[in-house]
């Protein structure tokens, strides 16, 4: 029994330890599998996209994972407010009438607008990463980027659209990045141009028959004794007769002004439309002086909603320039008659020298002539289609021109039928 005890004894002491020692490992190998397992859900988690909940765990690795989870949320909300940030300037860059162009280094496109799609003919998704000067090759548009020179902007006529005019704008921002601003201005320069063309057509309109004048008034002044009565009264006549040009330029200048100076019609009134023909019927005889034939076939009795003024002055400068450019023996006939959907029409025609259709879509711009010379002799201002226009763009009307050259034109002038009323509906 001693020798039992004995070697119960040193088994203890031998085989004591080494339990001890396999408990501690097989504890370490647990641990470490433990945090082998949470790592690898850590390097999971990380490879999942951005906003996966974090793993749960055991332990110190659920305080990790609960700061790693806070870190985390942060970072998630600050990314979706710049999100949305992002998306809310794109969508106001995308509302803007300008085209807008953002631009890495070596003028390397990054983002642009429909707008400036369509001015400049990039596409967005497929030039994306390409240098816009490969893509827009106009040599001003280039050697302006760069040159790297910003302070004024480029005008910029595009070879792409025909008659499109831009404005050129870079603003540079960042590191090496620059913002494109593409404005057109081709309205603008429309109207520049128009403003040219009417300073420069009044001042010829006026200047010709102020020579005139103040040529006679000299021959007059520097020798009137010289010359016998009869000649004095034809210089007094056409001195007269150029100075009644001038005055009536000078009223469809301001009759045009008056018009463009308000859109709509203010004093607005029920006007016999058959009195007021039969009254343009009676000034086209005064001034044709029985060169033509002239017939007035006033239509159904109605009345028009308007300013008895202006819509007299748009049906007697139709009817004017009628007679003048109606040659002697030529017919001419007004005519008012009522459309199927109520709207009034009154038409102008005439068996005059025609128009060639390349001249009708300009016919109504101030000054626009055909014949200059013929415009001149006949006593036009080259105003009184303009005024037509305006007049009946204040009565929500249009002018609508048909000619044939050697046969004659028509002019009808269309009222909406809004403003027409029968007796009856009066």
């Amino acid at each position: 029994m001693g020798l039992t005890l004995a070697i119960g004894g040193a088994g203890w002491f031998f085989f004591g330890p080494l339990a001890a020692v396999s408990m501690m490992l097989l504890f370490v190998l647990a641990l470490s599998t433990h945090h082998l397992r949470n790592i690898g859900k850590l390097l999971d988690w990380a490879a999942e996209p951005i906003g996966t909940p974090v793993p749960r765990a055991l332990g110190v690795w659920d305080y990790a994972f609960a700061s790693i989870n806070r870190r985390a949320r942060i970072a998630y909300d600050q990314r979706e407010r710049l999100v949305q940030a992002l998306s809310r300037f794109r969508e106001a860059s995308q509302a803007m009438p300008d085209g807008v162009v953002y631009l890495s280094d070596h003028f390397t496109i990054e983002w642009c607008n429909h707008t400036a799609e369509r001015f400049l003919g990039i596409d967005a998704e497929r030039d994306t990463g390409h240098a816009i000067t490969n893509l827009v090759r106009q040599p001003d548009f280039v050697n302006y980027l760069r040159q790297g020179a910003f302070e004024d902007p480029l005008l910029l006529r595009s070879l792409r659209q025909e008659g499109l005019v831009l404005t050129i704008q870079v603003i540079p921002f960042g590191n090496d990045q620059q913002m494109i601003l593409a404005r057109d201005i081709t309205q603008l320069e429309r109207l520049e141009t128009m403003r040219r063309d009417f300073v420069a057509n009044v001042s010829h309109e006026l200047k010709t028959p102020l020579t005139v004048v103040s040529g006679f008034i000299e021959t007059l002044i520097d020798g009137g004794d010289d010359y016998p009565l009869e000649q004095r009264e034809r210089f007094l006549n056409m001195a007269m007769e150029q100075s009644l040009r001038m005055q009536r330029l000078i009223d469809d200048l301001l009759t045009l002004s008056s018009l463009q100076a308000a859109s709509v019609v203010v004093n607005e009134e029920e006007v016999d439309v058959q009195a007021m023909i039969a009254g343009v019927g009676r000034e086209a005889e005064a001034l044709s002086g029985g060169r033509h034939q002239i017939e007035v076939l006033p239509g159904p009795a109605a009345k028009l909603l308007g300013c008895s003024k202006e819509l007299h002055s748009a049906f007697a400068n139709l009817a004017s320039n009628a007679v003048r450019y109606t040659p002697e023996g030529g017919s001419i006939r007004l005519i008012w008659q009522l459309a199927a959907d109520g709207s009034g029409c009154f038409s102008v025609e005439d068996t005059g020298i025609g128009i060639e259709p390349q001249h009708l879509p300009r016919l109504t711009e101030r000054f626009y002539r055909v014949d200059r010379g013929r415009s001149r002799e006949t006593g036009g201002t080259g105003l009184g289609l303009a005024i037509v226009k305006h007049i009946l763009t204040r009565h929500q009307g249009v002018l609508e021109i048909a000619s044939e050259p050697g046969k004659g034109s028509r002019f009808t002038a269309h009222l909406p039928a809004r403003r027409v009323f029968l007796p009856a509906q009066s």
